[in-house]
């Protein structure tokens, strides 16, 4: 049986009257890479804001290996996210005034590793990554898809329990696009928990499980193996199930 790692039960989120999530009940495995896909508007965003505690729930309850975190104080929320949360989002969110290695030692630093782990885990990443000839330049002054890669990296360096990806090739080209998503298989195939939001077929075809998003509840679930590269068969059956959903 899976573990589950993450749990949300009745959840519920509203902005004034507009009520974006209607009583969802999920579960999040370890070591799983579960896509949430929905047209626009479709509340996935939301979902990952609320099961991340980067939004308070309207209702419902929220546990973390367990533990209820609904209550959580803002401090709590801030160390979780730091310490055992990564994030990659649509924009990098990088410091401008940082270099991209600097950026991803920062988060490690934040995340309470020591100065020299801090170290070791970046230069790793740097070189996975083929960031080599990027790290010392700031943001501004590297391409879209080098900026994201270091956004990938910064979320990875504390070994997150789970990495959350909010439409991160939204804003790429194909071929940086490809690259990111090569990354984000990687880290899983190496036992990162990925939590990816994406109205797009083939960042969702990386997923082993798909949640489908409808008016802010989950209509449907698909399972797929564990990607290991492109496969006409996990195409042809990712289409036909979107297919059914009217997508």
């Amino acid at each position: 049986m899976k573990e589950v790692i993450l749990s949300g039960k009745g959840i519920t989120k509203s902005f004034g009257e507009n009520i974006v999530l209607h009583g969802i009940d999920v579960e999040i495995y370890a070591g799983d890479f579960t896509v949430i896909m929905g047209s626009s508007g479709s509340g996935k965003s939301t979902l990952l804001y609320a099961l991340s505690g980067m939004d308070r729930l309207s209702g419902g309850q929220l546990s973390y290996q367990g533990k209820d975190i609904t209550n959580a104080s803002e401090k709590e929320l801030t160390q979780l996210r730091a310490e055992e949360f990564g994030f990659v989002f649509q924009r990098t969110h990088l410091i401008s005034n940082l270099t991209l290695l600097e950026n991803i030692q920062m988060a490690g630093l934040i995340g309470n590793l020591s100065e020299k782990e801090t170290k070791l885990r970046a230069d790793d990443l740097i070189n996975w990554m083929n960031l080599n000839g990027a790290k010392d330049r700031l943001p501004s002054q590297v391409s879209g898809g080098e900026a994201q890669r270091a956004a990938v990296a910064r979320a990875a360096i504390n070994k997150p329990t789970i990495l959350f990806a909010d439409e991160p090739t939204g804003a790429l080209n194909k071929a940086n696009s490809e690259e990111v998503l090569n990354l984000l298989s990687s880290l899983h195939e190496a036992g990162q928990s990925v939590l990816l939001v994406t109205h797009d077929r083939e960042a969702a075809l990386r997923g082993n499980r798909i949640l489908y998003l409808e008016d802010g509840a989950i209509i449907s679930g698909l399972e797929l193996p564990i990607y290991a590269g492109k496969d006409r068969s996990r195409e042809e059956k990712l289409s036909a199930w979107l297919e059914g959903l009217g997508w």
